[in-house]
């Protein structure tokens, strides 16, 4: 591509820019267009001058009345929320050239390319066949709050990507232009008439919802798109086709699902989400279905179809009318079932094998009277989304607290006069589990349920358990047990499901999260593997989640990372020495610190041999919709996740040096010391996280069905991952994902031998590029001059402004670290598209900082105030924008 690539980009912005300009004067009146321009351009000349002219900026906000500051702050938040948009699309364009010109080297490196490398390395066509068809990469899409989008704005927003896409055309006629511009101006209008903030926090439902919505919005159509994209590869690679509904994409889902701390995901709230499922997927089937009875209206047919219709001279809508029929009755069976109300009589799919059966036979067909060409259209598009979706959408995983299960544990063994299952030791709750498991009798009758044993919580996990027996194991994934630390807190979900009378048990996942879970992981996982009912029931299988968000509000970045990758490897050597596949869960999120990063980074950052075929991640908050939120982007990162997976499986990394394992324990030793110095020991850590940051304040926002605190009060171990990290963010002091990696990289660069080895690591091993690139992201972003604004507006103690000023310095430190390590004077100079995207942005973020410490400040002084709030939150949401991973 020209090396003005990001010209299309820059015009968009400008565009939609001057758009949002006609309307705030038609909207709010010159006055107020006036002021956010004066204020813009002040942001703009301060940022040109290299510092921030913050008392002349604050100069023009003070004056301003609070409906004032309410409009000025949706102004720039609106305008973050388009350059967002014009990003979106330039992904969307970058993507059409990468189809065009795969080896362009602006381009991402593709599933072209790495067939091209495979090949050329000597991989035969066979051995890169067998790995595709076995391929497995499993996508679960998570309701962590990170998302402050309404989804009413979404639907704008597409619209308004929808029409940059048609300003693209070049045989577009002036009157054209100014026509989609007038469609342009009319959008922009209706979303800044539109109220940006969520007034009421949703519901576990309304997240399931959401989730069904990106389906049938986006992956409905990316799925079969990106699989034709993958087909087109595979055939100008030389590689047999694989089977028409090979698809090596799956998702799967936590919303409804996932209980950990969330009191408002109870069992009945799983069961709608379930039955909603089942209905949306037979609605969406149900569209495909009457497609297909439009298109197939030939006579010929093979016997074999012949024999199931009888003579007819439409063979094929004959037997898609029975399908229809049949998809009707399971929706009205699960609508039915939603409201309570007596189910239609009638046969519904209960299996994805039911609807598959018919579906193949017609494509047998259609292949066998010579007419493969329709049968590779829409049918197998069906096909596709079948063995993607199934017949319940999404297959929903359950994640529950392990604290939970012993508590539910002991109320039995209390209540049979056994003893405390709590206060066993782990010796004595394996030896009762595992009899238990193997034995015949009932544990619980229906007095327990009645008995002072069973309380609440404990009927809560029981019901879930009933939930999991009810449904059968299509549309269930894992159980994912959070605070994983033992051998009996899986054995114990066993037992559970097994009282339950769960037929088909889900797969137990132990969720490993902290520094010291993550070093025992290997310990724990071997002892289960001793144990013969144990072996013998993952013998297919194994599947074990690594944490990303814990352990690095536990250990820091550096710390985590490191703990990560060891875990990861000593668990593969293991589950290969007893020769069970093993999957790694990968519970990422979008921010640096929660282990966001490209695709190929993150598979290819994985320690050899750990991917083999298999990978399993969750994609969370705002980063769905900029991944998959529209079909074309969607269908691209599908296709780089199966790149990725194939790259990872067959070329993996090589081993990390014997010395580069050493001198990541030196820096890791160097960098927890340095964070919990700060996060564990420094006593005005948590009052300057809750007077300087909008840390309270996020509670104020309605992100998601959970709360922010695990439990009311306490300290950082309280805090849930996503508001510790988004408070940070706010105000641009990324404190989570660099605090301790400056000290370490600083105390290694104090030696040559040591700088050598980190240079070495950084240009050969691909775990320590991705550490160090990604860092190098987090701390462009990271602005100290922007977190002193808060500080001088919201504190005066002499602790806190100590404890801030030490901050700050840290992290210059850590900027000049990291420059010495990459020889770079300026960070991004390796990604200019990244640096340009940060640049337009602070003229507009700028504002916005200054904005939401002065709402604070005045909030703090009042009991309530609801244009003040209203005007805190929209600072809120437009900050999450401008930084795009919030959480």
């Amino acid at each position: 591509m020209s090396a003005d690539q990001n010209a299309p980009l820059r015009e968009d912005v400008r565009l939609l820019g001057e758009e949002l300009g006609t309307v705030l004067k038609e909207q709010a009146g010159e006055p107020l267009f006036d002021t956010v321009e004066t204020i813009r351009q002040a942001a703009v000349e301060s940022r040109g001058k290299g510092e921030m002219q913050v008392g002349r900026l604050r100069d023009m906000l003070d004056p301003l009345d609070d409906d004032t500051l309410l409009e000025v702050a949706r102004a720039f938040s609106q305008f973050l929320n388009l350059a967002n948009i014009a990003e979106q699309r330039h992904r969307e364009r970058l993507h059409r050239h990468h189809q065009r010109y795969p080896g362009d080297p602006d381009t991402d490196r593709g599933l072209r390319q790495v067939l091209a490398e495979l090949q050329k390395t000597g991989v035969d066509r066979q051995k890169i066949h067998s790995v595709l068809q076995d391929l497995s990469v499993e996508l679960v899409l998570t309701a962590h709050p990170t998302e402050v989008t309404r989804r009413t704005l979404i639907r704008k927003y597409d619209r308004i990507a929808d029409l940059l896409t048609e300003l693209d055309r070049p045989d577009l006629n002036a009157e054209e232009v100014d026509e989609l511009r007038r469609h342009l101006r009319e959008q922009i209008l209706s979303a800044w008439s539109t109220d940006e903030i969520r007034r009421e926090r949703p519901t576990p439902v309304d997240e399931a919802k959401w989730g069904f919505a990106t389906i049938e919005q986006s992956l409905w159509r990316a799925v079969p798109e990106g699989m034709r994209e993958i087909d087109n590869e595979l055939a100008l690679a030389g590689l047999d086709p694989l089977p028409a509904d090979w698809v090596p994409t799956r998702f799967a889902s936590w919303m409804g699902g996932d209980r950990d701390g969330n009191p408002n995901v109870t069992a009945a709230v799983t069961r709608e989400v379930l039955t909603l499922a089942r209905w949306m997927a037979a609605d969406l089937y149900l569209r495909d279905v009457e497609n297909l009875l439009a298109d197939l209206s030939m006579h010929r047919a093979s016997d074999e179809l012949l024999a199931h219709t009888g003579p007819t001279h439409e063979p094929y809508r004959l037997l898609l009318r029975q399908v229809r029929d049949r998809l009707r009755i399971t929706r009205a069976q699960m609508e039915a079932r939603v409201h309570g109300q007596p189910e239609p009589q009638g046969e519904a799919y209960i299996s994805s094998n039911q609807l598959a059966e018919e579906l193949r036979l017609i494509d047998r067909s259609l292949r066998a009277v010579g007419l493969a060409a329709i049968a590779e259209g829409q049918l197998k598009d069906t096909l596709r989304r079948l063995s993607c979706f199934g017949i319940t959408l999404l297959r929903l995983d359950i994640r529950q607290e392990s604290t939970r299960h012993t508590a539910a544990l002991d109320a039995v063994t209390r209540y049979l006069e056994l003893g405390s299952y709590g206060e066993w030791d782990e010796s004595r709750r394996q030896q009762f589990l595992l009899a238990e498991l193997e034995g015949r009798r009932p544990l619980v009758d229906e007095a327990f349920y009645r008995s002072e044993f069973c309380d609440e919580e404990v009927r809560e996990v029981l019901a879930t358990c009933r939930v999991i027996a009810e449904q059968g194991s299509e549309g269930l994934g894992a159980y994912v047990i959070s605070m994983a630390r033992t051998s009996s807190d899986v054995l114990a979900v066993m037992l559970l499901q097994k009282i339950a009378g769960v037929l088909e048990p889900m797969r137990v996942v132990p969720l490993f999260e902290t520094l010291d879970d993550l070093n025992n992981a290997t310990d724990t996982m071997g002892a289960l593997l001793e144990i013969p009912l144990y072996k013998e029931r993952v013998s297919s299988g194994q599947e074990v989640m690594i944490g990303y968000s814990d352990s690095a509000k536990d250990a820091g970045f550096l710390g985590a990372a490191w703990a990560q990758f060891r875990a990861q490897e000593t668990l593969t050597a293991i589950f290969r020495e007893h020769r069970i596949p093993l999957t790694l869960f990968h519970g990422r999120g979008g921010s640096i610190s929660r282990g966001g990063s490209p695709t190929r980074m993150a598979l290819l950052s994985q320690p050899p041999g750990s991917v083999a075929g298999r990978i399993r991640v969750t994609e969370q908050g705002e980063m769905i919709r900029f991944k998959y939120g529209r079909p074309s982007v969607a269908a691209y990162n599908l296709e780089q996740y199966v790149a990725a997976t194939l790259e990872a499986t067959l070329m993996p990394p090589a081993e990390p040096r014997p010395e580069w394992r050493e001198e990541m324990d030196r820096l890791t030793r160097v960098s927890v010391a340095g964070y919990r110095e700060v996060v564990r020991e420094d006593p005005a850590l948590v009052a300057y996280l809750r007077t300087v940051t909008p840390e309270t304040e996020l509670s104020r926002l309605a992100l998601g069905s959970r709360p922010a605190r695990r439990k009311p009060g306490g300290g950082v171990e309280t805090l849930r991952a996503i508001p510790w990290v988004f408070a940070w963010t706010q105000i641009r002091l990324m404190l989570p994902a660099w605090l301790g990696t400056g000290a370490a990289l600083e105390s290694a660069l104090a030696s040559s031998a040591e700088t050598d080895t980190l240079r070495a690591m950084n240009e050969q091993w691909p775990f320590f590029q991705g550490v160090v690139d990604m860092l190098e992201m987090v701390l462009a972003k990271a602005d100290t001059r922007v977190a002193s604004w808060y500080e001088e507006r919201l504190t005066d103690d002499p602790e806190l402004m100590r404890l801030g000023a030490a901050l700050r310095d840290r992290l210059g430190h850590t900027v000049g670290a990291l420059q010495g390590l990459t020889g770079r004077e300026s960070l991004l100079d390796n990604n200019p598209v990244m640096r340009w995207s940060i640049r337009v942005r602070d003229p507009y973020t700028d504002p916005l900082h200054l904005l939401q410490a002065e709402l604070m400040a005045r909030l703090r002084e009042r009991d309530s105030d609801e244009t003040l709030e209203s005007a805190l939150m929209v600072t809120i949401a437009g900050i999450a924008a401008g930084m795009r991973n919030t959480g």
